[in-house]
């Protein structure tokens, strides 16, 4: 249960994202839906593999460098899928940001009502 509600409010925070951010455009809830689930499978498979090859990189920024595999994660997702498209790097960091401060946003409801 807790699953499938995480699942629709990143849905729902996608079509925030694509409201507050210029650049950012999703065409459908159902897009949202497919496009929510599409970075959560990138985040989970590609993100930790990637972190662990640019390691050098982010310690030499001082972790910035993960906005940029956030922002990279978030605009693959974009390439991948049809009814969701963002313009470009910029659109991608700043719709990431935005997402990512949704989420934790989303987690912490979600710890509140589904206590373990």
């Amino acid at each position: 249960m807790k699953l499938l509600a995480k699942w629709l409010l990143s849905a729902v925070a996608l079509l925030a994202v694509a409201h507050l951010s210029i650049g950012v455009e999703v065409k459908t809830l159902m897009a949202a839906l497919i496009a929510s689930l599409v970075i959560g499978l990138f985040n989970t498979l590609l993100r930790p593999i990637l972190v662990l090859l640019t390691l050098p990189v982010t310690v030499l920024t001082l972790g910035l460098f993960l906005f940029v595999i956030n922002a990279l994660m978030f605009w693959s997702a974009a390439g991948v899928l049809d009814g969701f498209h963002v313009s470009g790097f910029g659109a991608a960091l700043l719709g990431s940001l935005i997402y990512s401060v949704l989420g934790v946003v989303i987690d912490s409801a979600l710890q509140r009502l589904f206590p373990r």
